[in-house]
């Protein structure tokens, strides 16, 4: 097997010669790179098991970031995406960060919340402690609904309870903290809060509406942290760009939701290629940058006494090996092979890894030559494409039409035309 993710020019490489050092790099058979190259590889009968409804299938490009050592383990990273430069740039940041260690992750553990809403309560403090005094007895309940978790080492590991104040009174709300081990865990966490709330009425006297997971998934968190030379980025100029453009996401929403974006460009494709739940993981994220009541920034970029650049990112990540798409899309379980993580937290960080990376891309563009050089280059292909062009009329058009500034479908079609 290859040893390194670090390969140069892997972007102009051919569909066959990438698919060929992927697969010796994940040790993937022929049957595998056969699979990624059908485009039917999800059948539609298999669809039809994963949603209601079904008609039919829609595809998204999938792509594997280079150059990603985290923890002093190299990956190829797949990426489900239909942007432009996503991977592409995660690939370019990913190779800046390796001269000092590559991206350093960990995580906080594998543990979702349930909450269980109960309300029409006439003494909530006395009904929080109430449940607080029954620790014991709902926790026994709720981990005998997945006693093969508990086997695993998973289940209810603590109990909290909130009193919170609401424009229709005070409501008690528990919290079940569960250790989900290698699943995302919503599954697991729903039939426990189920099966607690007549333990809850009965405790309490009051009435059980709401029993379901949290995607504000504050014990799942991840980290991620790397340190860049000055001169491998640029210089001590580029260095105070970057932490400039970083200061300000921080400091301004506006800016924030753009910025934190850009992060979910790299962790959303990741999630999406692995079958994971990104409306779970988006969720949880933009929730956490809001947790002090203003919205900011979800990562924080710093010069250290050297003047290197320092990055760092804390997010939830809620997301696993085993279980819904992960374990049924066969396009995903291959994702997973070609990532080679053998648990639902080493996933999570790497996830954090190409979320810092695609961050440390943007934000390096905007600070020297702006966002749209990198991103129009790729995009002026999807217009050339778009116009009718094909094989190498395809980048013959695309190179005129960056050198003229002039990226749009009217132009690229002229090109076609005259250069026919």
């Amino acid at each position: 097997m290859a040893q390194t993710s670090r390969i140069s020019g892997f972007f102009k490489l051919s569909i066959d010669e990438r698919l060929e050092i992927v697969k010796d790099f994940a040790g993937l058979e022929k049957e595998d790179i056969e699979l990624l190259k059908n485009p039917g590889a999800l059948g539609i009968e298999k669809a039809d098991k994963m949603i209601e409804n079904v008609i039919g299938k829609i595809e998204v490009p999938l792509g594997v970031a280079s150059n990603f050592l985290v923890n002093g383990k190299e990956y190829f990273v797949p990426m489900a995406t239909e942007e432009p430069s996503v991977v592409a740039a995660a690939s370019h940041a990913a190779r800046f960060t390796r001269n000092k260690g590559g991206i350093f992750a960990s995580n906080s553990g594998p543990v979702m919340i349930a909450q269980i809403q109960a309300v029409n309560i006439a003494d909530p403090f006395g009904a929080k402690m109430a449940i607080l005094e029954n620790k014991e007895e709902i926790m026994e309940l709720a981990n005998g609904q997945d006693p093969i978790l508990v086997r695993l080492g998973g289940g209810v590991k603590d109990i909290e309870v909130r009193v919170i104040d609401t424009r229709l009174g005070a409501m008690v709300i528990t919290h079940l903290i569960v250790d989900t081990r290698d699943a995302m865990g919503a599954n697991a966490v729903n039939s426990m809060a189920e099966a607690l709330a007549p333990m809850i009425e009965k405790i309490t006297g009051g009435k059980v509406y709401l029993r379901i997971l949290s995607n504000l998934a504050v014990k799942r968190l991840v980290r991620a942290r790397t340190v860049i030379g000055k001169d491998d980025i640029g210089g001590e100029e580029v260095v105070d760009g970057i932490v400039m453009a970083g200061a300000f996401a921080e400091a301004d929403p506006y800016r924030a939701a753009t910025h934190n974006k850009g992060i979910m460009n790299g962790v959303t494709a990741v999630v999406l290629a692995t079958g994971n739940d990104t409306r779970a993981v988006e969720a949880g994220a933009h929730a956490y940058a809001s947790r002090f009541g203003r919205y900011t920034s979800l990562t924080a970029w710093e010069k250290n006494m050297d003047g290197n650049l320092v990055g760092t990112l804390e997010m939830p990540m809620a997301v696993g090996l085993v279980g819904g798409a992960t374990a049924t899309h066969p396009i995903a379980k291959l994702a997973v092979k070609i990532l080679g993580v053998k648990t639902a937290v080493e996933l999570a960080e790497v996830i954090a890894a190409t979320g810092l990376a695609q961050n440390l891309a943007a934000v390096k563009a905007l600070a020297t030559e702006g966002i749209q050089r990198g991103h129009m280059a790729l995009h002026a292909r999807n217009i050339a494409v778009n116009a009718g062009a094909k094989g190498e009329m395809v980048d013959k058009i695309a190179e005129i039409m960056i050198k003229e500034r002039k990226i749009r479908v009217d132009r690229a079609e002229e090109l076609l035309r005259d250069l026919k």
